[in-house]
C-alpha cells in the first residue's frame, strides 16, 4: 500500500517537476501504475476489472501522447517545454488530439480512463469497509484521489506550455500532422471515447475471467 501511494503521490510530484515533454509523459505512466496496483490490491471483482481496463485505457492515451510528442520532436528538434509554445496555431489537429489525450490521461468523464479509475476507486474503497471506521484501503483510496489533481496539474501545464500562447517565429512554418498519421491518431481517440461511453463492452470481455478466479479463490 505504501509503494502504490508512493507511485501515485511521490512520482506524481516528480512528474510535475519535469522540464521535458517526453520525460513528463514517461513519469506519468509510472504514476498511473499506482492506480493499477491499487485495483489489484483490492482483490475484488470491481477493482481488478478496473485495473485491467485502466492498463488498456492508459495504453491508448499514452500511445497517443507519445506519438504526437515524437512528431513534435521531428519538427522542432526539441521537447524542452520552455522552448515550445504556440504550436496549436500551426498544428491545430495535433493540438486538438494532444488535448484529448491529456484529458483522457487526467481521467476526464467520457474517456476510458475515467471509467477504469472509477472502478478502481470504488473497488478499493469497498474493501474492508466498516461503518464506524476507515479501513486502510479507504485511507489509501482517499490519498490516491489526490493523484487526479496532480495529473491535472502536469498535463494541463504541458498542454498550455506546448500549444498555447504566442508562436515563436521559428515555429511558424511547421506543418501539421499528415494524413497517414491522422488516421491512427483518430482511431486512438475514437477508442478512448468508445470505451469511455460504453465501458461495459470491455467489462464483458475481462470480468468473466476474474469472476471465475474469485469464485474459486475467494480473498482471505
Amino acid at each position: 500500500m505504501i509503494l502504490l501511494l508512493g507511485n501515485i503521490i511521490y512520482i506524481g510530484l516528480v512528474t510535475i517537476a519535469q522540464k521535458r515533454l517526453d520525460w513528463m509523459l514517461g513519469y506519468s505512466s509510472v504514476m498511473h501504475m499506482g492506480y493499477i496496483f491499487l485495483g489489484f490490491a483490492s482483490a475484488n471483482l470491481l477493482g481488478t476489472t478496473g485495473a485491467a481496463i485502466l492498463m488498456f485505457a492508459h495504453g491508448l492515451s499514452i500511445a497517443l501522447l507519445f506519438a504526437i510528442a515524437g512528431e513534435l520532436r521531428k519538427r522542432t528538434g526539441t521537447l524542452v517545454l520552455k522552448d515550445l509554445g504556440g504550436l496549436g496555431k500551426v498544428m491545430p489537429f495535433a493540438g486538438l488530439a494532444f488535448g484529448l489525450g491529456a484529458f483522457a490521461a487526467i481521467g476526464l468523464p467520457g474517456f476510458a480512463n475515467f471509467a477504469a479509475e472509477i472502478m478502481v476507486f470504488f473497488g478499493a474503497f469497498q474493501n474492508g469497509w466498516e461503518m464506524n471506521r476507515f479501513h486502510y484501503f479507504q485511507i489509501a483510496t482517499v490519498l490516491g484521489l489526490w493523484g487526479v489533481v496532480i495529473s491535472a496539474v502536469y498535463m494541463l501545464r504541458a498542454y498550455r506550455t506546448t500549444f498555447m500562447g504566442p508562436t515563436p517565429e521559428r515555429w511558424k512554418d511547421i506543418l501539421d500532422l499528415r494524413t497517414t498519421l491522422r488516421v491512427p491518431v483518430t482511431l486512438l481517440v475514437a477508442a478512448l471515447l468508445w470505451f469511455g461511453f460504453f465501458p461495459q463492452s470491455f467489462v464483458r470481455i475481462v470480468s468473466p475471467a476474474f469472476r471465475t478466479y474469485f469464485s474459486t479463490n475467494p480473498p482471505r
